[in-house]
């Protein structure tokens, strides 16, 4: 076996696997060996899944505080409802920003038209912690078409942003803190440089494998890399790579995460779960399921 030189990789998370009921999720944070990076602290990428006819995906309403969702798809599509009022499709390419601040419920579900035929889903979910001052700013809803993100292209490179700024570009994403997420296709023998303007990197391996230059190693598809702060991060592709490349600075106050409770106050938590276990959270027009608290919920 030969030796792996891991010099400006900080972790390498392979994330934890769970089957919702024959749909794929793997969920790289948080993760036993850390919980963030930069203000992202949550990472699910989902699928690929093929559903039959009259088969879809139903993520029944359900509450957050404290966070941001950034949801992105690779395949398919999801309709997203929430108690703003706010119904809006998704396909690959677009990005939808949810803040939920406050308190906000929502629901994601395969559209009817698709349902019908059937087809695939694939995509990826972060969550991003809102700093303490903007816990509970208003919650909002922005849906941002493909031709409304950043792009650069390129000796094989291309790269999309979804939220923050890099490069000196920026995306129209709403956000709150100092942040970056990418999503980067490399043709094979393509390089991308990392450069250190944000405190936290990491990269996410969609699809492919990829080298980090200078390092010995090859790194897979669903392994995240963590990187050293202030190292110059070169990566390369051993054959057509997809890959999500993310971070920022990190929030300096602890956060506690509770289900889909983001805070840096564990009273907070438990005041958002009393309130959902009250039904005094704001409904979802036209979605009046309910997803209740986890058993172990205390």
């Amino acid at each position: 076996m030969s030796h792996i030189s891991t010099a400006d990789i900080e972790q390498v998370i392979l994330p934890s696997s769970r089957d919702l009921g024959g749909f794929s999720v793997r969920r790289a944070l948080p993760a036993p060996m850390r919980q963030m990076v930069g203000p992202f602290i949550f990472l699910d990428s989902f699928g690929p899944v093929r559903f039959g006819e009259g088969e879809g995906i139903d993520t029944r309403p359900h509450p957050h505080i404290g966070l941001s969702t950034l949801t992105y798809l690779l395949e398919g599509e999801l309709t997203h409802r929430d108690s703003e009022r706010y119904v809006q499709a998704i396909r690959p390419g677009e990005v939808n920003v949810m803040v939920a601040g406050a308190g906000i419920v929502h629901s994601e579900r395969t559209p009817e038209h698709q349902r019908a035929t059937g087809g695939k889903l694939a995509g990826l979910q972060s969550w991003i912690a809102l700093p303490k001052k903007s816990e509970e700013t208003a919650p909002l809803f922005q849906h941002l078409d493909a031709g409304s993100l950043p792009t650069v292209s390129g000796e094989g490179i291309g790269m999309k942003l979804l939220a923050g700024n890099l490069h000196g570009r920026q995306s129209p994403a709403t956000v709150f803190s100092d942040l970056f997420a990418a999503e980067v296709h490399l043709e094979a023998g393509a390089r991308y440089r990392i450069d250190g303007e944000h405190v936290e990197r990491a990269i996410f391996v969609v699809a492919g494998a990829l080298e980090i230059v200078g390092q010995d190693g090859n790194f897979g598809q669903d392994r995240l890399l963590v990187f050293k702060p202030g190292s110059e991060i070169v990566v390369k592709a051993t054959g057509p790579a997809r890959f999500l490349a993310f971070g920022g600075e990190p929030l300096p106050e602890k956060r506690f995460i509770r289900w889909n409770f983001v805070a840096t106050d564990q009273e907070r938590i438990r005041h958002a779960a009393d309130l959902w276990r009250e039904r005094g959270f704001p409904g979802v027009p036209d979605d009046d399921e309910f997803i209740p608290l986890p058993e172990n919920f205390r």
